[in-house]
């Protein structure tokens, strides 16, 4: 039995996580539990609304929440009581498998190194992010956000990372690691990259592959590509606005491939490098949205993926 919570308190429309969690309920079958963390009532009058049996779902009571604009530490502190410091509460005691919300961004991060805290040997825990490939596959893009200051050894360790997860939870036996660069060539890119490329040209532990260009993120060159947090985010809200264009113009494109730059197909992302299964969604998360991201707890809690880091950190 997998055991997953989810804050449905967080986000920018909170029923939406009620409802993704019926679906995902419905399609994950009586193999995984999970459960609300909120507002029992209120969830309990929206299950009934939809036909569905509470028993489907276990509760956590509370009506505290940390707000999406709120600070992430005072409030972590200062509301212990909020959803999300009782779901970290939990993981802490190894009640859950995986933990998720669509709430504080701030504030899960913070909860993650407070409790159940980073993987010993990991400097930073950092967030990915999936980009399609024309091909059908996805590349994992790390960091895109977390950090936006990095040394060279924080970005090699997100490409033991991203290798790892690209592994174990997306099933590439040997994924290729990817430097994001201004140029191909070994000697291109400020002190940070060239020292970098250095020590993931000589590692034994990932398959890296060299530099890559802005231009090369959609040419499925690479399964795992590395970035520092700061220039990771630029590049996924530049995606994330190229497809809101698309949709703005009513462009009708009939290729399926602008669909999935839609924060939707995939739901939510891990942080990688804590002591725990703890994934994150987008605030306008939609049903659509959550039921994936809680899908996608399932197959990284089933995959073990903190102790297979932890055993590549060993």
């Amino acid at each position: 039995m997998i055991r997953i919570a989810i804050d449905i308190l967080g986000g920018d429309m909170p029923e939406a996580n009620v409802l993704g969690a019926i679906a995902a309920a419905k399609e994950l079958g009586s193999e995984v539990e999970i459960t609300l963390i909120g507002d029992e009532l209120q969830t309990k009058e929206i299950l009934k609304r939809e036909a569905v049996n509470s028993s489907l779902f276990s509760f956590v009571h509370t009506t505290d929440n940390i707000g999406m604009g709120a600070h992430p530490v005072k409030s972590f502190v200062a509301q212990p009581d909020s959803s999300i410091a009782l779901g970290f509460k939990a993981m802490a005691h190894q009640q859950f498998d995986a933990f998720c919300s669509i709430g504080n961004t701030g504030a899960m991060l913070v909860g993650a190194m407070q409790t159940i805290r980073a993987i010993p040997g990991v400097i930073r825990p950092c967030i990915s992010s999936f980009f399609p490939q024309p091909d059908g596959s996805n590349s994992l893009v790390l960091d895109v956000g977390t950090n936006a200051d990095c040394k060279p050894d924080v970005l090699f360790q997100f490409a033991i990372l991203g290798a790892t997860y690209s592994k174990y939870v997306l099933g590439i036996e040997s994924p290729r690691v990817a430097l994001l660069n201004i140029g191909e060539e070994e000697e291109k890119g400020n002190l940070m990259t060239k020292a970098a490329y250095q020590l993931m040209k000589d590692s034994e532990q990932i398959n890296f592959v060299g530099n890559i260009e802005g231009n090369d993120l959609f040419s499925a060159k690479a399964d795992v590509v590395v970035c520092d947090g700061f220039t990771g985010n630029i590049v996924l809200k530049q995606a994330e606005a190229l497809y809101s264009l698309v949709k703005e113009r009513n462009l009708n494109l009939k290729d399926g491939y602008f669909d999935r730059f839609n924060y939707e197909e995939y739901g939510g992302t891990p942080i990688l490098g804590v002591n725990g299964n703890v994934l994150i969604g987008h605030g306008k998360s939609s049903p659509t949205a959550v039921k994936k991201m809680l899908k996608l707890a399932a197959e990284v809690a089933s995959s073990q993926l903190p102790e297979k880091i932890r055993n590549a950190f060993n």
